[in-house]
């Protein structure tokens, strides 16, 4: 098989990847971060992608994928005027100090310490949504300090498992007595500078790495990024239209059961 049919069959599966991803993404109201990881993955595996790289490439352009897809919900956030600035630009400070730092503590772990640990928010994940556990709004909103910290750590947690950072950032806004609209704007915000911070480091960290794919850029796959961005915005809309006709709580339910089969598949992965 000649090179470029096997680039296109490489894209078509990528593309499929991000139909799925953006489906689901859509359907049950989060990021795809945590379903692309580990679809890629997989997809990596069966590419016979060196297991040295394979999940720092997934991390990567999961967050490259972000960038785009985050623009959008950003647009759409800000139209219902639902998106906190005063809290974003002191978060954001944070959130690009953060992110770089969190691609580098990844590239000193193996694939499978990175397994174990995302593995390990999935089922924590999972668990949430299952107990439906949040935290009570009991404390009030930090100054530029303690918001500066916080999107540091948001920051650095997000670009280790490669999403956009929602799951960290909206239990947290909720915690301060930021109104759960505004908390869910201000995260769609905060996924950009993680995205772009996370995505671009990622290259650099990755530049010279000898064990990676053709069109891989650093730890960015980009016939895998390409597929996803074409597809996942189109089906993410599809997802959120289905989402409407089905009752919250089963979703809530569907997703966590997912999240538990990706996390236990992860974790036996990394042993």
């Amino acid at each position: 098989m000649n090179e470029p049919m096997v680039l296109a069959i490489t894209l078509a599966a990528y593309l499929a990847i991000g139909a799925f991803a953006g489906l689901l993404a859509g359907l049950f109201g989060i990021g795809g971060g945590l379903i692309i990881v580990p679809l890629l993955l997989l997809a990596f595996e069966m590419q016979s992608v060196s297991a040295d790289v394979s999940m720092h490439l997934a991390i990567g352009t999961s967050l490259a994928t972000i960038m785009l897809t985050s623009m959008a919900s950003i647009r759409a956030h800000h139209a219902h005027r639902a998106v906190r600035w005063d809290l974003f630009k002191p978060m954001a400070a944070g959130i690009v100090l953060g992110a770089v730092l969190g691609v580098f503590t990844a590239s000193t772990l193996s694939g499978a310490a990175l397994k174990l640990i995302i593995g390990l928010f999935a089922l924590a994940v999972a668990a949430k949504m299952l107990t439906g556990f949040q935290p009570a709004p009991t404390r009030v909103v930090p100054g530029w300090p303690g918001l500066t910290g916080a999107g540091g750590f948001i920051g650095w947690g997000s670009a280790i498992f490669g999403i956009g950072g929602g799951t960290l950032t909206v239990p947290w806004l909720v915690w301060h007595n930021v109104r759960m609209q505004e908390a869910v704007a201000t995260s769609a915000a905060c996924g950009l500078p993680i995205a772009i911070a996370g995505a671009f480091t990622n290259i650099i960290a990755g530049w010279n790495e000898p064990d990676l794919p053709q069109y891989a850029l650093g730890f960015v796959y980009l016939p895998a990024f390409f597929g996803i961005v074409l597809t996942s915005m189109v089906t993410a809309k599809a997802g959120a239209r289905l989402a409407h006709r089905l009752p919250p709580q089963l979703l809530s339910r569907l997703f966590a059961c997912l999240l538990i089969l990706v996390g236990i598949r992860l974790l036996t992965q990394s042993f």
